[in-house]
């Protein structure tokens, strides 16, 4: 069942979406020792990353994962960890030996058998995820042959958004994420969100139940 949050802006979904990430990792880590969390590219979450990085969180405890990763050399401006890297790990001061880097350089294939090492010997707390106009999450696009892998981490070809070649999480291990919360926001997510309010088989249909962030604008139609 998906649980609804919608705001005027994109930038209140983001900042709503940093304060229950929050609100979640605090959780995790007053029961437990860590919290494990993956996390997406691209620009909304950006803000996110910003706003969470306001709390105050023993941030040490917090393992991070990503998503899904770039076939493209260390360190090129496009990858998601680079991203995530100048707008939350580094404000955080958060330490190496916490940050699992996707090595997607290695290509597809080798990348995603070293990151299922990795990914297989834990068990997401939260996999904060985005979604495309497609009704993509992760890597995971409509029709693409990775949406049937079983394994733990995919990889990715013929993307329909450049680079074609990428890594990501299978649509069972972020099944098995405790918590999935999906942050989207503007117009032209109207008719993905249509359709997925229609039960349609899109790839973020499949993950499970959803705590959506949306805007206003992402709704309008629906």
């Amino acid at each position: 069942m998906h649980l609804w949050h919608t705001y005027k802006t994109p930038d209140l979904a983001a900042h709503a979406a940093a304060d229950r990430i929050a609100e979640i990792i605090s959780q995790i880590l007053g029961n437990h020792s860590r919290c494990h969390i993956a996390l997406p590219g691209g620009t909304t979450p950006a803000k996110c990353f910003y706003y969470l990085a306001q709390h105050k969180i023993n941030w040490q405890s917090v393992h991070w994962y990503l998503g899904d990763e770039r076939c493209l050399p260390i360190g090129h401006t496009e990858r998601n960890d680079v991203m995530i890297r100048q707008q939350l790990w580094s404000a955080i001061n958060a330490a190496e030996n916490t940050i699992h880097l996707i090595p997607a350089e290695l290509g597809a294939v080798a990348a995603a058998e070293k990151y299922a090492a990795i990914i297989d010997k834990v068990t997401l707390d939260i996999a904060l995820l985005g979604m495309g106009e497609d009704g993509h999450t992760a890597s995971l696009f409509p029709g693409n042959v990775a949406l049937q892998n079983n394994n733990s981490v995919v990889p990715v070809f013929n993307s329909p958004k450049p680079p074609t070649d990428r890594v990501s999480l299978s649509v069972a291990t972020l099944r098995q994420a405790a918590h999935r919360l999906v942050l989207t926001t503007g117009e032209s997510k109207q008719q993905a969100l249509r359709q997925i309010k229609n039960k349609m088989a899109l790839p973020v249909n499949s993950i499970g139940d959803v705590e959506w962030f949306v805007d206003a604008a992402a709704l309008a139609s629906n």
